[in-house]
């Protein structure tokens, strides 16, 4: 019997190659003759880089960067197997996580430590890049990864702005185009982006992100004026309305300069990954595919990995389930065609208990424990 682990990560717990590594162990421990293989997965947030790097034999590059607030930082991105395609995560460098409850705040963080990995990647030569969008702590459209590029921003006196970020927004007057980068203009860039909003507005970036990302409501309502601001600039310099796109609001405004000055396509961060590392070619003589993720609810079904990974595998007929930290809207989930749900953690544990590692990975044990019916005796399928 053959079976896939296909989990993202417990976002703040384990890594998604930590969870596949507990599942596989307790299934051997159930069925020792199961043939298990793990894909480490991401939707284009964190594991991103584990993820494409493991699965294409790849390898992981150090670089010298710097965190949301401009301290410096000692940062990896990947390359793909092939030497062909630099791998960056933002929350690398650009991440919510790498800052306390105090320290959040969009006004001020800036995703220039992001630029900067894009810049060390140039010129180890690559030209061609996945950028996953996810997990982001900024809401400054981009304008700090630009300015690591090359990019310069004056304000209406003619003074230039080192290092911008989401206050200077507004105080943007032009965009001085002629130091970027010089190879940026051969590159191909792909960005993993599952978030549709555009840049400003009700469904913007500051209104929908910026709270979680420390903002109160009279922030909010700065950062949307200045996105509101940057986003004519950006739809001057394209010539198109970038700042309405699907996407261009996504990471604090990221995708809104990756499409402006970048010339990125973005796509979703599941079907990028599911693709690159060529998973279903390993359904065909699979049996069942498990996946998970942190939380599973009904916005699971708006293009989250593990739906990602049922619409792949509804087409081969091999059943899937899902087992994740928390489930709610279950029933939703089991008509979207999920052959189970299972929430690992039991009913009235505390999250701060169900969060611990050790913890985490003994519910898990059990989870498996309580799916041992797809795992016996199940009938091959028909071709």
């Amino acid at each position: 019997m053959k079976i896939i682990l296909a989990f993202d990560s417990y976002k703040g717990c384990l890594s998604s190659s930590e969870v596949a590594a507990t599942v596989s162990e307790a299934i051997h421990k159930l069925h020792p003759s199961c043939q298990v293989v793990s894909f480490p997965l991401s939707d284009g947030g964190e594991g991103l880089v584990e993820a494409l790097v493991e699965s294409t034999q790849g390898k992981y590059i150090e670089c010298s960067s710097y965190d949301p607030l401009m301290r410096p930082l000692a940062s990896t991105y990947g390359c793909t197997g092939d030497g062909r395609t630099a791998i960056i995560e933002m929350a690398t460098c650009s991440g919510l996580h790498l800052l306390t409850n105090a320290e959040r705040n969009p006004l001020h963080t800036t995703t220039y430590g992001t630029g900067i990995q894009i810049a060390h990647a140039l010129s180890q030569g690559y030209r061609r890049f996945i950028i996953g969008l996810g997990g982001s702590a900024t809401c400054d459209a981009g304008i700090g990864m630009l300015a690591a590029l090359g990019y310069q921003f004056y304000d209406a006196s003619g003074k230039l702005i080192p290092y911008p970020c989401g206050k200077h927004l507004s105080k943007i007057h032009h965009i001085d185009t002629s130091c970027a980068h010089t190879a940026l203009h051969m590159c191909e860039i792909i960005v993993a982006c599952d978030v549709n909003n555009p840049l400003h507005g009700e469904q913007g970036a500051a209104h929908i992100f910026a709270p979680q990302k420390g903002a109160n409501a009279q922030e909010v309502k700065l950062l949307d004026k200045g996105l509101q601001h940057i986003g004519c600039l950006f739809d001057a310099a394209a010539q198109k309305a970038i700042s309405t796109m699907p996407g261009s609001g996504a990471a604090g405004g990221m995708g809104a300069a990756l499409l402006t000055y970048l010339n990125a396509t973005l796509t979703s961060g599941s079907r990028l990954v599911l693709e690159t590392i060529r998973f279903e070619e390993a359904l065909s003589d699979a049996q069942l595919v498990i996946t998970g993720e942190g939380h599973s609810d009904a916005q699971t079904l708006m293009g989250k990995l593990p739906f990602g990974v049922l619409n792949v595998t509804k087409k081969h007929r091999v059943p899937v389930v899902l087992m994740s930290g928390s489930i709610t809207h279950r029933q939703q989930l089991l008509d979207a065609g999920f052959q189970e749900a299972i929430a690992i953690t039991p009913p009235h544990q505390p999250l701060a208990e169900a969060i611990l590692p050790d913890q985490a990975r003994t519910n898990l044990a059990n989870a498996v424990k309580r799916v041992a019916i797809h795992l016996k005796n199940r009938p091959a399928k028909s071709n």
